[in-house]
């Protein structure tokens, strides 16, 4: 993967608190590279169902060659996007706990 799963876990964090954190978060995926943001979709995508664990290089190619709306807009008006991306990881084999410990605890 490309993207980290600190960063992830800063889009998970901020998702749940998107009342006051959506222009932070908006800005953040606006900030990852083009690659990252299709794995971010991706992920997302396995999360929800929409795509099995081991089609994960689709579910990641098809945000790259389909995409037709901004990425922030598409995740941030996704239904418990946090959930289907913490979930995405664990079916890939990835877990956010320390991540996340380590962004609220300032780290």
């Amino acid at each position: 993967m490309n993207i980290s799963k600190s960063a992830i876990a800063q889009v998970v964090l901020m998702d749940r608190e998107l009342d006051r954190a959506e222009p932070e978060l908006r800005a953040f995926i606006d900030r990852l590279s083009e690659d990252e943001q299709a794995e971010l979709v991706g992920i997302m995508w396995v999360g929800r169902g929409s795509f099995e664990t081991e089609e994960i290089a689709q579910s990641i190619g098809t945000p790259q060659a389909e995409a037709t709306t901004p990425c922030a807009d598409y995740l941030i008006g996704t239904p418990h996007l946090s959930d289907h991306l913490q979930y995405g990881l664990e079916v890939l084999g990835y877990s956010l706990t320390d991540d996340e410990d380590d962004l609220m605890r300032g780290g």
